[in-house]
C-alpha cells in the first residue's frame, strides 16, 4: 500500500376540499378562481426559471477532451469513464441519498487538492463531464479558483463576466455569467475578472445568497466548485463552509501525509470528505498508467 493510500485510510478511519357549495354558481365561480390561480402559478414559475436561464452558449472542443484523455461523451466504452462512474456514483448519493439529511448543501460538491499541480482541475471537469451523462441530473461547474482559473483555459472557452464579476457588482445578473454548452446537462460560471479582494468576495452575503440558490433552486443539480488549494489560501476554507461534501485530490508519490492531514483539518468536520488518488500507477492491462480511487469519510 502506497503512502498515500495510507494516509487515505488513516484519515478515513478519523472522520467518520375542498368545501362543497350548494349552488351551481358558486362551484363554477370557485373552479374559475382556482384554475386561475393554477395559471398564474406556473406563469410565475415559468418567469422564475426563464430569470436564470442562461443567454450564452459555448461549444466544447469534446474530441480535444477525449483525446487529452477527459472523460468521453462518446459511446466508445473507456476506462476513465469507468473510474469517473464509480466516483460519481459515491457522491450522487451523498447528494440525493440518506446521508443528504445530515449534511449542509450536500449538491454542492467543493473539489481541491494539497498544493497546486495534483490534478483538481482535471479531476473537476471529469467529475462534470461524467455527471452530464446522467439521465436525471444536471451539473454547474463553478471555477472558483479566482486567483489562478483554469477551468477557461483547459476548456478553452473565453467570457467576459464570471464569478467576481458578479459578487462586485450588482448590475450583473446570474444569466450574464451562466454559460450553456453543448453538453445537455453541463453548465459552466467562470471565475471572473481577477480581483484583490477575492476572500471578502467569496465571503459576502451576496456570495451566501448565490451558494443557496445553487442548492436550492434545481432539486436535481450538482453543482461543483474547482476550488483553490486548500493550502495557504484563506478563499478555499471560505468555500469549504458553504458546501456538503469535500473531494480532495491528492497526487500519489508526491502529496505529502503531513499535508493530507493538514487539508483535512480545514474543511469543516461535518463535511462529507472524498479523497480522490491522482496519477496513481497501477498495472491495468490496457488504459492510461492512471487510477482514480475515492474513500469516503
Amino acid at each position: 500500500m502506497s503512502t498515500i493510500e495510507k494516509a487515505v485510510t488513516k484519515l478515513t478511519r478519523d472522520n467518520t376540499g375542498r368545501t362543497e357549495t350548494n349552488g351551481q354558481q358558486q362551484s363554477e365561480q370557485l373552479l374559475a378562481n382556482e384554475t386561475s390561480a393554477v395559471q398564474r402559478q406556473a406563469e410565475n414559475t415559468s418567469a422564475s426559471q426563464d430569470a436564470y436561464a442562461s443567454s450564452h452558449t459555448v461549444q466544447l472542443d469534446l474530441a480535444m477532451l477525449e483525446r487529452n484523455n477527459f472523460v468521453s461523451l462518446s459511446k466508445e466504452r473507456r476506462l476513465i469513464n469507468e473510474e469517473y462512474r464509480v466516483i460519481k456514483r459515491k457522491l450522487i448519493n451523498n447528494a440525493f441519498g440518506v446521508l443528504s439529511k445530515t449534511l449542509q448543501h450536500p449538491n454542492l460538491i467543493l473539489v481541491s487538492s494539497s498544493r497546486p499541480g495534483e490534478g483538481k482541475t482535471f479531476s473537476s471537469i471529469n467529475l462534470a463531464l461524467s455527471i452530464a451523462l446522467e439521465q436525471d441530473k444536471t451539473v454547474l461547474l463553478v471555477d472558483a479558483d479566482v486567483l489562478r482559473p483554469n477551468v477557461s483555459k483547459t476548456l478553452n472557452i473565453s467570457h467576459n463576466l464570471g464569478l467576481t464579476d458578479y459578487l462586485q457588482s450588482t448590475d450583473v445578473t446570474v444569466p450574464d455569467i451562466l454559460l450553456s454548452t453543448n453538453v445537455e446537462r453541463l453548465k459552466i460560471i467562470t471565475a471572473g475578472s481577477p480581483h484583490h479582494l477575492s476572500t471578502e468576495l467569496l465571503a459576502s452575503e451576496r456570495m451566501s445568497q448565490l451558494v443557496n440558490e445553487f442548492a436550492t433552486r434545481y432539486s436535481d443539480r450538482i453543482v461543483i466548485f474547482d476550488a483553490p488549494p486548500l493550502l495557504g489560501v484563506n478563499e478555499t476554507a471560505v468555500m469549504a463552509a458553504m458546501c456538503g461534501q469535500a473531494v480532495v485530490v491528492v497526487e500519489e508519490n508526491r502529496t505529502r501525509l503531513a499535508e493530507i492531514e493538514q487539508s483535512v483539518s480545514l474543511l469543516p468536520q461535518e463535511m462529507a470528505v472524498g479523497f480522490l488518488i491522482n496519477k496513481a500507477h497501477r498495472n491495468q492491462g490496457k488504459g492510461y498508467g492512471y487510477g482514480y480511487y475515492y474513500g469516503a469519510s
